[in-house]
């Protein structure tokens, strides 16, 4: 009988404490990716509004330029193809590349640098989508000026980035 009422003892005094010590709501960790838009050339206006697009929406992962000498994990590069990436999820200890293409430079720029970057967070082509759809890319419409993931996209960003410590084992390619 002892034992019982020791043991419920113990068992509430557990819980109370449990209670009053933790914290209400844990912060979400937050995930720091650098960028460098070095080599981006014409579009290195458009790069930077494409990063803002993403730390404005997401939460848990937070994207900034490179400082001389710091290591990028996302390298964007001008050149004249169509603009393609290569896909992650990038970890902080990975990098990954996407290319400004200027095949596509009648889209709106910063919808482009959004959607490669999206590439970068592990987000797949949605093709073909709406203009709502920041990963439909150009199918889209080329008087698409949606730069925001919808919801979908968001989520799934949020998910790669929870707290997770995984690295980037593969690399795949997209196009816009």
């Amino acid at each position: 009988m002892f034992r019982r009422a020791a043991f419920g003892a113990v068992a509430a005094l557990t819980l109370a404490l449990t209670a009053v010590t933790a914290p209400a709501s844990a912060a979400p960790l937050v995930t720091t990716l650098t960028y460098d838009n070095s080599q981006a050339a014409e579009f290195k206006d458009a790069v930077d509004k494409g990063m803002e697009v993403w730390n404005t929406n997401a939460k848990n992962v937070k994207i900034v330029k490179v400082t001389p000498g710091q290591r990028a994990n996302i390298t964007i590069i001008a050149d004249d193809s169509w603009p393609h990436a290569e896909l992650g999820p990038v970890r902080a200890n990975g990098s990954v590349t996407w290319w400004f293409g200027r095949q596509a430079s009648n889209y709106n720029h910063v919808r482009i640098a959004a959607h490669e970057t999206g590439h970068s967070l592990g987000l797949p082509d949605m093709k073909p989508g709406p203009c709502s759809s920041l990963m439909s890319g150009s199918t889209g419409g080329v008087d698409c000026a949606n730069v925001n993931p919808n919801a979908s996209e968001l989520s799934r960003v949020e998910n790669n980035y929870a707290g997770t410590a995984a690295t980037n084992t593969h690399v795949l390619s997209a196009a816009y």
